[in-house]
């Protein structure tokens, strides 16, 4: 009966059109042009690097893309037991027609040339788009961006915040300001006069949510005027902080953007625990951890301060989901959001996933984001999550708790699309 009934309930959730609430999609060249553009990925980058590829074989000046996927390919077998090889299978059987159980030294170049003579086709996009079942897409944009030329009721724009807030002190965070809003930055008023400016400029333009990745120590807490006031003239005049200055200016121009988000009317994503460079001989993308020392406590004077903010949190470890899944259920502006970068396979999700469902109401969980570079990968990573979702709804509900399909059903279209349009104002 399971089995039976986990196909019912899957083949439901894959009949529903799609929102993608967070990516990392170029709206300018949306698809991939080659095979290189989807094994460049990150996920593959660093994981034949860390099965023995040495990194200057994958990041080669002016490498030829076939050859680099060519290299790739080598690896693949000692990856083949990972979720991320399972993606890029079943988007070379979906797309390409690929029936071959692994690509290997014997046939990755006839899937090279067939995958590239499908992408060079003008409805390439389209047909990604159709046959993902993928109607719109937030993209992960720079704060100067001018959000033109393209279409911003298919690709959503969401304000990227991570240099103003932790990068502020570099000269070229401001003169990229300066330019975006037209206005130099010479005092605590003006500061703000421009951050409203960016608001201004991307709710114009559909915006839908601002966003932020943070590191695991740091606590946003409001920050007095007078003790700003001295440390943004230092900045201004070119002088070197030191860490406890540079953490009192990142707070102030954090806690703007939330009174702006508050303002503004948009949901503030919180990306929480991440630590930049670990890994530092590690490929482009690939040098990024998290540990365990993060907790949402620090976020206490935020969640407080700003009850009418919504704050879709994203966290990357298992004792962090427990804690975000305890915040979600306590605090109204508290949503759980998606299954970011380390915790995005099977084994994590199916237990982040019954967590939240058991626990959190159930209008407050947007269930997947693709955190794709390319569209491709939308297909293989929701099929993914609709699996999970499909096999947890038949367990945990209908088998468990007797609730009928239909019911069941309901709860994981609600999860995977109907909070997305409410949450985000859609």
């Amino acid at each position: 009966m399971s089995d039976s009934l986990t196909q019912r309930i899957l083949g439901e959730l894959e009949a529903l059109v799609l929102i993608d609430p967070h990516s990392h999609i170029n709206p300018h060249s949306a698809a991939s042009t080659t095979l290189a553009d989807i094994m460049g990925y990150h996920y593959y980058t660093e994981l034949a690097h860390s099965a023995g590829l040495p990194r200057e074989q994958i990041e080669e000046s002016g490498l030829d893309p076939k050859e680099k996927v060519g290299r790739l390919v080598e690896k693949l077998d000692d990856l083949e037991n990972t979720a991320q090889v399972s993606w890029l299978l079943e988007m070379c059987r979906e797309f390409f027609g690929f029936e071959d159980t692994a690509i290997t030294s014997g046939n990755w170049e006839a899937l090279y040339d067939t995958a590239a003579a499908k992408m060079a086709r003008p409805e390439w996009e389209e047909q990604v788009l159709s046959h993902s079942r993928l109607e719109k897409v937030f993209l992960t944009n720079d704060f100067d961006d001018p959000l033109s030329g393209f279409d911003t009721n298919r690709y959503i724009p969401c304000l990227r915040t991570d240099d103003l807030v932790f990068h502020f002190t570099k000269p070229e965070t401001r003169e990229r300001l300066q330019k975006a809003t037209g206005s130099s930055v010479m005092d605590l008023p003006s500061l703000r006069s421009a951050i409203g400016s960016l608001f201004e400029h991307f709710t114009k333009h559909g915006a839908r949510a601002c966003a932020i990745s943070i590191p695991p120590d740091f606590a946003p807490n409001r920050e007095e005027d007078s003790a700003v006031v001295p440390v943004l003239t230092r900045v201004l005049n070119d002088e070197e902080l030191s860490a406890c200055e540079a953490a009192t200016l990142s707070r102030f121009v954090f806690w703007t953007l939330a009174e702006f988000c508050s303002e503004y009317k948009l949901p503030f994503d919180l990306m929480i625990g991440v630590n930049r460079r670990v890994y530092e001989s590690g490929v482009f993308q690939g040098q990024d951890l998290f540990d365990k020392r993060v907790s949402l406590i620090q976020y206490k004077a935020l969640f407080n301060a700003f009850p009418q903010v919504t704050f879709p949190v994203s966290v990357l470890g298992q004792t962090s989901n427990q804690e975000l899944v305890s915040y979600a259920w306590i605090f109204p502006n508290v949503v759980t959001n998606g299954h970011w970068w380390y915790s995005n396979i099977p084994a994590f999700i199916e237990l982040d996933c019954r967590s939240r469902l058991q626990a959190v109401p159930k209008t407050k969980q947007i269930g997947y984001y693709s955190d794709m570079y390319k569209l491709e990968f939308a297909l293989p990573k929701f099929a993914m999550y609709r699996r999970i979702l499909a096999k947890t709804l038949a367990n945990d509900f209908v088998i468990d708790r007797g609730w009928s399909e239909d019911r069941a059903i309901a709860l994981g279209k609600l999860t995977l699309r109907g909070n997305v349009e409410t949450i985000f104002n859609l």
